[in-house]
């Protein structure tokens, strides 16, 4: 079996995704190449991988650069045309955008199927077979598959010696330079400003009084948050599926329920209708087909919006990005312009949820949570422990919340978690370190375990 795997340099490091789509790759076949986009500097970066037995090629040129994830799926596509590979390797998503997006699109262009979302994969009858959060999936060969961070890549031997990095130009792609780089990108990002979103003054209390105070936050009434109305609503949207309903209403005076469907009747549809804005939700259904429908369509697609406004006729998306630390004001050159939106999960109005802090006292969390009529979820520590299934998972991967009472138990705080619960009316963290960044985000904390 042929494999190609993607992968990413970020900050002098492979993106760990991609390190675990390596590992797989390593254990399904010895035909394994590596191909990587980026600066000549992501050479040394990339050579070490030439000891574990890979074939490493480099994309590098001037006219790559500033490319969004559409114009690198594109760059990548012509890559991979010539490889005819049988399968295809990506990690899930890159830890600096999150958007999950180049992959989906990559399959789109490449017409091959696609499964995400992979923890482990294997050879079948028919192709090839993935375990993934959803169950198991099958898909014919050429496939595309996104692993999640569930391999470790392996060491070298201490016998092998490193190969040779092989550096193409576009000169030996032959791509468009109008789809390239920042001239080839529809998304812009216009401004960025830090992430001070959630941030609260935290009352510690003693583990004593836990019980007494959800009593009582229990009895109070719950803020109703709702968005600023926009002065100016833009003619028309689309909103795929019921859950984006509100957000479309919101931006647009006549808005169009589309059904959740297959991704090639509405990109049919959008074809013929032509849309100038269309809103998908940014559940596990959206993040795999909007990105196939942004590639079909050739617009840009902004991922995991937590808030929309109009300029004129134009949409602007806002967007956490690297990991939370930051917002990104953007907006989208072509039409259709598109994004996928966080929704806020319907849940309980008490919400219980562990992190790698307490991933050996499950049992008395979930006990916990029966026992003060609470939901149960998860950090993505938890989750990528194996600990918690995937839908409890909270944070810029996983789901947003907006419950009474949100109570973190063992969880540190990290940006893509705190996030997703800024629209919590109270917040309480039980966490033994008193210098845990989750404190900064709770409106109450107990220095303790639990």
């Amino acid at each position: 079996m042929k494999i190609v795997v993607c992968v990413k340099v970020i900050q002098g490091e492979i993106n760990p995704f991609d390190a675990s789509a390596l590992e797989c790759a390593l254990t399904l076949s010895n035909d394994v190449s590596v191909f990587c986009m980026g600066p000549a500097s992501a050479e040394n970066v990339l050579l070490p991988l030439t000891r574990l037995g890979a074939r490493v090629t480099l994309l590098s040129d001037p006219v790559f650069a500033g490319s969004d994830t559409l114009a690198t799926a594109y760059v990548l596509s012509k890559a991979l045309q010539k490889t005819e590979a049988d399968l295809i390797l990506c990690g899930r998503q890159s830890v600096d955008g999150d958007t999950a997006q180049v992959a989906p699109m990559l399959s789109a262009m490449l017409g091959v199927s696609l499964i995400t979302g992979a923890l482990q994969v294997e050879k079948c009858e028919t192709g090839i077979k993935a375990q993934t959060r959803l169950g198991t999936l099958a898909a014919p060969l050429p496939a595309l598959v996104t692993v999640e961070r569930s391999y470790i890549l392996r060491f070298p031997s201490i016998f092998s010696k490193p190969g040779r990095v092989d550096c193409l130009t576009n000169k030996d792609l032959g791509c468009d330079e109008a789809k390239c780089g920042l001239a080839g990108s529809p998304t812009r990002v216009l401004e960025t400003y830090e992430n001070e979103k959630g941030k609260r003054h935290c009352q510690f209390i003693s583990m004593d009084m836990l019980k007494p105070l959800i009593d009582s936050l229990k009895k109070q009434e719950g803020r109703k948050e709702e968005e600023p109305l926009q002065q100016k609503k833009l003619p028309s949207a689309w909103a795929i599926g019921t859950e984006v309903l509100e957000k479309a209403r919101n931006i647009a005076e006549n808005v169009i329920l589309i059904e959740k469907t297959d991704v090639h009747t509405i990109i049919k549809k959008a074809r013929e209708e032509q849309p100038k804005v269309i809103l998908w939700n940014a559940d596990f259904w959206g993040r795999e087909n909007a990105p196939i429908a942004a590639a079909m369509l050739e617009t840009g697609l902004c991922a995991d919006c937590t808030r929309l406004a109009t300029e004129g006729d134009t949409l602007i998306m806002y967007r956490p990005a690297r990991g939370g630390n930051i917002y990104a004001k953007i907006k989208c050159l072509t039409l259709p312009q598109m994004a996928t939106v966080r929704t806020k999960t319907k849940s309980s109005d008490v919400i219980v949820s562990g992190g790698r802090g307490v991933a050996d006292k499950t049992d008395a969390l979930r006990a916990f949570a029966e026992e003060i009529g609470a939901d149960l979820a998860a950090s993505r520590g938890m989750v990528d422990m194996g600990k918690m299934p995937y839908d409890l998972q909270v944070g810029l991967t996983g789901k947003t919340v907006s419950p009474k009472i949100y109570i973190a138990v063992g969880i540190s705080g990290a940006v893509h978690h705190t996030c997703a619960i800024e629209n919590a009316d109270t917040v309480i963290a039980i966490n033994p370190d008193k210098n845990a960044r989750i404190f900064e985000y709770a409106d109450y904390g107990i220095v303790d375990t639990f």
